[in-house]
């Protein structure tokens, strides 16, 4: 399956534009025609169109549409609204009355317009994609048919919230140890390409045979010194490369199946997946939408191939009446805890509480993780460094004490 930036009218004569998985352009086109749209243009994304995630993906949204923030900021605001008896157009006015985003105000006026025209809230919302992802809406859909918009959108504001400070706790976690490699890295480009290069013409006009190390540590400076701005530009050759190939979706899988068996981070992207596959089946099921809908959105909204044909193997499951608990068990991708949370759910038929349930206990174990994550990096980068600099320092001791020799 690819993903493919898609420009079409709907049934309403309004322009659309989004993003569809599908085999090939022409299967693209067939699946909005049974949306009922006219496909205008189908084309792949950009190449800076999408970050590809490693591990956790997101439901997030794309690159020009409302931020997490934003989002989950208004639905808070709506929820609140239509929880005090307020309609939908009144509330949508009062909230954007209230943005102080121009972007925000601009969108809920929009689809204010559009409710106003006869169009229900998840049509409307349905054309900003960007802004709007598919559980968002499927929700709000949901919703409307069982007349409870208030509380789901309290329900999704909670998602959203939660999804947020996830994301925040291994994101603000990840800083610390990212600044100390920066730190530790500049540390030992200076040392090679400024300080050792200083000692250089003091040994050679001595005649002093450098010791191996020594001679090792010259000329990895030398070599830093006319290359190193290269290394970065290397990088980034590297990076677009492997972005290339993780576009293959055999490859793809395979390294996201790799990445889930490394020995802590595979552990912290594995409760990072379960707390969000389980939050989203969750916050679905009590809200009314049946199982095959809601393994279908969810799937939308994770990134990792392993994950997702572990819900493709649910699904067929679910469509046999075997349940989802073993087929995601059989996988291997999820932790066990949550697959026995989720087979006690089906087994008393409680599957949307127990999979909430089974949301706040990996929520909290993916905040636990990423402390040890944190504890484990932390001294390993402060070791590294303290290696190579004491390498470097003893290579020039070595240096200066045969220069010492030659002299006595």
């Amino acid at each position: 399956m690819a993903e493919f930036r898609y420009t079409a009218v709907n049934a309403q004569g309004v322009l659309v534009r989004g993003m569809i998985e599908a085999p090939g352009r022409a299967e693209a086109a067939t699946a909005l025609r049974a949306q009922g749209h006219i496909p205008m243009r189908i084309a792949p994304p950009g190449p800076f169109a999408f970050v590809a995630g490693l591990g956790a993906g997101g439901a997030g949204l794309r690159r020009g549409g409302l931020r997490r923030a934003e989002l989950a900021s208004m639905t808070r605001e709506l929820a609140v609204m239509l929880g005090a008896g307020q309609d939908i157009d009144r509330a949508l006015r009062f909230v954007a009355d209230s943005s102080r985003r121009a972007r925000v105000r601009a969108l809920l006026a929009q689809i204010r317009a559009a409710v106003r025209d006869g169009s229900t809230l998840h049509a409307a919302m349905a054309r900003y994609p960007r802004s709007f992802p598919r559980l968002y809406t499927g929700m709000v859909r949901a919703a409307e048919g069982s007349g409870t918009l208030a509380a789901t959108m309290e329900h999704l504001a909670t998602l959203l919230e939660r999804e947020r400070a996830l994301s925040a706790t291994v994101q603000s976690a990840m800083i610390y140890p990212a600044v100390l490699t920066v730190a530790a890295m500049g540390s030992v480009y200076l040392l090679l390409t400024q300080v050792l290069p200083q000692f250089t013409p003091l040994f050679a006009s001595n005649g002093v045979a450098l010791p191996a190390s020594t001679q090792f540590m010259v000329g990895l400076g030398d070599w830093l010194g006319r290359y190193g701005l290269a290394l970065p530009v290397a990088a980034l050759g590297l990076g677009l490369g492997a972005r290339a190939l993780l576009k293959r979706p055999a490859i793809r899988l395979w390294a996201d199946t790799w990445v889930l068996r490394l020995p802590v981070a595979g552990s912290l992207l594995r409760e990072i997946l379960a707390a969000r596959f389980a939050r989203m089946l969750g916050t679905l099921l009590e809200n009314g939408v049946p199982i095959l809908s809601c393994l279908a959105i969810t799937r939308t909204a994770l990134a990792n191939r392993a994950a997702l044909a572990a819900i493709e193997d649910a699904i067929r499951s679910a469509k046999a009446g075997r349940g989802v608990a073993g087929a995601l068990d059989r996988a291997g991708v999820f932790p066990p805890r949550m697959v026995h949370l989720l087979r006690l759910g089906e087994e008393t038929a409680r599957l949307g509480a127990m999979a909430l349930q089974a949301a706040n206990i990996h929520e909290e174990q993916t905040r636990l993780a990423t402390q040890r994550l944190v504890a484990l990096l932390v001294p390993a980068i402060t070791i590294v460094m303290g290696l190579l600099v004491a390498g470097i320092v003893s290579s020039l001791l070595l240096a200066m004490l045969s220069l010492n020799d030659l002299a006595q």
